[in-house]
């Protein structure tokens, strides 16, 4: 059974904690939640399932950020969800759909006992100009039946970031550390002085 939008409400600060909680986004049985300000996106030519990909960062600025086809965007959400007692699950908003921008289409479905920002996978159909503070998605909830065994993974559980994939720690054997965050500017400090041209060229791209 999935809660009205009135029963959110009224278990707001028990077993739904959603921060900020603003009535606007309140819907008939869901809540609209607001895409953050910085994207992630890898930067490997094949991804690997089984070792931690490169990736980088990249803010949304005040005018907007165009998606291109064939990438997939990480984001994360500006509220920060906890959940008890209910099954917690995210689903793109009919309107963003429209627009051909595919949100969070294959892994929407939370955990009771989940508790953080929701990293939102994003792929264009074609070329769209977004947001910061996008109204991307929208959280529901499902009541659950039996004893409640909480969700308390150490890849997802209480985080403060857009997250990449961690599936890699599934693997026996796998690398220890995470995931390589490519900061541009630092490489191209490194460069001497008398590289200019190339120290150039690197921090236009970053």
């Amino acid at each position: 059974m999935v809660l009205s939008g009135e029963e959110i409400r009224a278990r707001q600060g028990a077993d739904i904690r959603i921060t900020p909680f603003c009535e606007d986004c309140l819907n008939p049985n869901s809540y609209n939640l607001s895409l953050h300000n910085e994207l992630l996106v890898y930067e490997e030519v094949v991804l690997d399932a089984k070792q931690p990909n490169r990736f980088r960062r990249i803010v949304i600025p005040d005018e907007g950020m165009i998606l291109s086809p064939g990438q997939i965007y990480l984001g994360r959400t500006v509220e920060h969800t906890e959940t008890h007692n209910l099954v917690p699950m995210i689903e793109g908003r009919s309107s963003i759909a429209r627009l051909g921008l595919f949100v969070h289409c294959s892994s929407g479905f939370g955990d009771a006992g989940f508790c953080g920002h929701w990293t939102i996978e994003m792929f264009a159909v074609q070329p769209i100009r977004i947001y910061a503070g996008l109204r991307i998605c929208q959280i529901f909830y499902h009541e659950i039946t039996g004893d409640v065994r909480e969700y308390s993974s150490e890849k997802y559980q209480n985080n403060r970031d857009v997250q990449p994939s961690m599936l890699y720690k599934e693997f026996s054997g796998c690398r220890e550390y995470d995931q390589l965050e490519l900061d541009f500017g630092s490489m191209a400090s490194q460069y001497r002085p008398q590289d200019k041209r190339l120290r150039t060229a690197i921090e236009t791209t970053g």
